[in-house]
C-alpha cells in the first residue's frame, strides 16, 4: 500500500466499481439529502421543507435533529407536538443503525473533511496537533452549558454545518470562513481532527451509537495482510484494531460508538475482511 494511495490493491482485486461501492452510496445519500432541501428554496418543488435540524417531507414526515432538540430543553424552551414526534423518530432510527451513520451519510461536512483527508495523504503530509479524543465531549458539554446560561441555542450561530446549508441557499459570504476554516483545520493541522476530535454533534451522535444494531465486522480477520489501508482511510482508525486484531475482545465486531459506519474499510479492502451486519452476528470465517 502506498500511503498517498490506499485502495490500490482492492482496486486490483475487486475492480474500480466494488473497491468504492460505499464512498459512492455515501456520496449518493449526502447529494440526494443536500438535493430534496435545496429543490423547494431554488426550484420551487418542496420536497422537503425546513433543514437538518427540523424539517417536513412531503408535508406528512416531520424530523428534528436530537442534537438541537436537546439544546431547545437546555435553552428551556419546550418544543411543539411535531417537533416530539420529529425527533422520536429519528432517535429510532439512529438507535437502530448508530448515531454517527448521520456523520458519514447525512452531514455535507463530511464531503470537505474527507476532501482535506484526502488531499492530506496525496500530498504526504504529517503531524500536526491532534486535540485529546475527549474534547468533542467536552465542547458538547459546552454548547449545552451555554444554552441553559443564554437561553439561545449558541451553537447553530457558529455550527459549520448549518452555515453550509446556508450559504448553499442564500449564498457563502461569511459561510465561507467557517467552512473553509474547517477544511485547512484538517488539512494543515490536525488529520481528521474536526469530525473526529472537535465536532460536538458528533460527540452527541457517538453517544447514541453506543447500542446501535448495524455494525461492521472483520469476519476474515485472519485473511488481513497488514496493508493498513483501512486505517489510512477510516475516520476512527482506533475503532478498527480491537476487532480486526483481537486487541481487548476475542469477537470481529467493531463496537465503538466513535464508528462512522461509512463502509470505507470495506471498499479499500482487497482482502474482503471486513463486512457491514448485525452486533450480534460474531461469526468468523
Amino acid at each position: 500500500m502506498s500511503a498517498q494511495h490506499p485502495g490500490v490493491e482492492a482496486i486490483a482485486a475487486k475492480g474500480w466499481l466494488r473497491a468504492h461501492k460505499w464512498l459512492l452510496l455515501r456520496r449518493g445519500s449526502q447529494l440526494g439529502i443536500l438535493a430534496a432541501f435545496l429543490a423547494g428554496p431554488l426550484f420551487g418543488w418542496w420536497i422537503v421543507k425546513g433543514n437538518l435540524a427540523a424539517s417536513l417531507t412531503l408535508d406528512v414526515l416531520p424530523l428534528t435533529d436530537p442534537f438541537v432538540f436537546t439544546q431547545m430543553l437546555a435553552a428551556r424552551h419546550w418544543p411543539e407536538v411535531s417537533a416530539i414526534t420529529g425527533v422520536l423518530i429519528v432517535l429510532g432510527f439512529y438507535l437502530l443503525v448508530g448515531g454517527r451513520v448521520f456523520c458519514s451519510w447525512a452531514c455535507p461536512m463530511n464531503v470537505v473533511t474527507d476532501a482535506a483527508s484526502w488531499l492530506r495523504r496525496r500530498l504526504g503530509l504529517k503531524g500536526g496537533r491532534t486535540p485529546h479524543d475527549a474534547t468533542r465531549l467536552w465542547l458538547l458539554g459546552a454548547v449545552l452549558l451555554a444554552a441553559a446560561i443564554t437561553g439561545r441555542l449558541v451553537w447553530e450561530w457558529v455550527n459549520p454545518v448549518s452555515m453550509l446549508m446556508r450559504g448553499l441557499v442564500f449564498g457563502f459570504g461569511a459561510a465561507w470562513v467557517f467552512v473553509i476554516g474547517v477544511f485547512l483545520y484538517d488539512l494543515l493541522l490536525a488529520g481528521r481532527g474536526w469530525c473526529g476530535h472537535v465536532c460536538p454533534m458528533g460527540a452527541f451522535y457517538g453517544l447514541l451509537g453506543k447500542v446501535a444494531l448495524l455494525r461492521v465486522s472483520a469476519h476474515r480477520r485472519s485473511a488481513c495482510n497488514d496493508c493498513m489501508d483501512c486505517f489510512a482511510v477510516c475516520p476512527e482508525p482506533q475503532v478498527i484494531r480491537p476487532a480486526l486484531k483481537a486487541a481487548g475482545q476475542t469477537h470481529p465486531v467493531i463496537l465503538e460508538s466513535a464508528c462512522t459506519n461509512c463502509g470505507r474499510c470495506i471498499d479499500v479492502c482487497s482482502q474482503d475482511v471486513f463486512r457491514l451486519g448485525s452486533r450480534f452476528n460474531r461469526s468468523e470465517q
